[in-house]
């Protein structure tokens, strides 16, 4: 559960119907209908990052490219880290 002041209030408003459905479910499962949308959430954010995955995933292998391999891992950390280096040191100068 979240500090008291660490959230923020979202007003939002259903179908009566709808409503019912929410009400019901978090009714059974035992939540709030606060932690039931704090899921809901989560799971649209996790889709939708999945589905920008996938399309970006796509159009590399449209491209050609076949992605990176276990192979590749330890490769690209030593790139980004001596990038992360090099603009540290133009940085200090």
């Amino acid at each position: 559960m979240p500090r008291a002041g660490t959230t923020r209030t979202f007003t939002i408003s259903f179908p009566p119907k709808l409503a019912e459905q929410v009400e019901r479910m978090a009714s059974e499962e035992s939540r709030t209908t606060s932690e039931l949308f704090r899921e809901a959430f989560r799971a649209y954010r996790a889709e939708r990052i999945r589905a920008i995955f996938d399309e970006s995933n796509a159009e590399g292998r449209a491209l050609g490219h076949n992605g990176y391999g276990p192979e590749d891992v330890e490769r690209l950390v030593d790139e980004d880290r001596a990038e992360q280096w090099a603009a540290k040191q133009a940085a200090k100068q």
